[in-house]
Formats: C-alpha cells, structure tokens, sequence
C-alpha cells in the first residue's frame, strides 16, 4: 500500500541520498525536486530554522500538489555565540565550496582551545499538505569542533565535526552509524514514525 508521492525539498542530492536512507520503507514513493521538474528556488528568509524549514515545505507544496517533507538544518558554535547556524551553508560567502565553509569555520576558532569548541549540529523537519496543514520534528547531535578536518563521508562540517564518543568526526563514519546518531537522523525517525501512521495528510 502506498500513500502516494512524498516530494523531498531539496536539490542536494547527498542530502537526497541521506534521507531515502532514512526514510526506507515508508509507505510513500519519494521524489525529489529534480523529479518533479520544480526550478524554483525559495529564498530561506527565516530568522530559525522553523521558519525556513515550514517556508520551503509550504511553498513547494503548493507549486507540486503534493505532501512535501523540508528541512533546514546547521551548526551551532558555543564559542560563536550560535553562528554559523542558520548561514550554515552560506558562511564563507554564496557558493562556497565544502572546503571553503570548513576553512572559514576553523579560520574563526583560531586560537580557542579544544574544552571551549563545543558545538551541536540541529535539523528540523516540517511535512505540509498541499493545503497548507503540516508538522513539525526536530533533532539535535552534540559534539566538538575539531582543528582540522578528517574523514571523507558525509557533507558539510562532517569532516571537523567530531564526536567523543566514537572518538571520530562525523565524516569517517558510514552512513548507517551517522543515521543513528546524526540530527537529521533524529528528526527524521519522528518524521517516519508520523508517515507511517498518520495518512491524515
């Protein structure tokens, strides 16, 4: 049984890769904004990650038709009072490279000490219908900035993202350790329960 089609929010396709992992079985048939033939891109204007999340959801909803899962998601740095958060992607400029991002971010930790690196990783989730009903899952991963990147999995501030209890950064572990543990993960094993239970949608 199928609940019909589930449009993905992204044209990040690790991101679309991470997430049909994470929502294996579910008794929708996922797509993504490349599949449904959607160029549109919706400037995140938000102040929180709740609001860019439900931005995107609502708006691509309503230009496909279909039920559509949207995350927004991004580091947050104590020694930084909170940033990148949510400029994640943007913080070394639009278009930054991963290299680029990972650069700018050590390049402002210059100088602090491991105890004072820490740092959390948060996502969240928003489902909206077509008209305009949603809901909303959150997740959070802590962690330590580290000094230099290691690691090849993943996306993003993966490489220097470590992780003490597995003693390794979020990109030297596979993707099945990383969905277990990871923010999006988290939010997303909410966001599965709901769309395999609720069809109210």
């Amino acid at each position: 049984m199928s609940f019909g089609r589930l449009l993905l929010a992204t044209k990040n396709q690790a991101k679309v890769k991470e997430y049909r992992g994470l929502l294996e079985g579910i008794p929708w048939t996922i797509i993504d904004l490349r599949d449904a033939g959607i160029m549109h891109d919706v400037e995140e204007t938000g102040s929180s990650f709740e609001e860019n999340a439900l931005l995107k959801a609502t708006i691509y909803s309503r230009l496909s038709g279909l039920t559509t899962l949207a995350d927004d998601s991004g580091l947050e740095v104590d020694a930084l009072e909170g940033e990148p958060g949510i400029r994640s992607a943007r913080y070394a400029g639009e278009g930054a490279s991963q290299k680029e991002l990972i650069a700018h971010l050590l390049h402002k930790l210059e100088g602090i000490p491991q105890q004072k690196r820490n740092a959390r990783f948060k996502c969240v989730i928003v489902i909206s219908a077509p008209g305009g009903e949603y809901e909303l899952f959150t997740g959070e991963c802590p962690g330590i900035i580290a000094f230099k990147p290691s690691g090849k999995e993943g996306f993003g501030y993966d490489p220097v993202f470590f992780l003490p209890e597995s003693g390794k950064t979020m990109a030297e572990l596979n993707m099945e350790q990383k969905n277990a543990i990871s923010h999006r993960g988290k939010a997303a094993e909410k966001a599965r329960h709901y769309l395999t239970t609720c069809v109210s949608i």
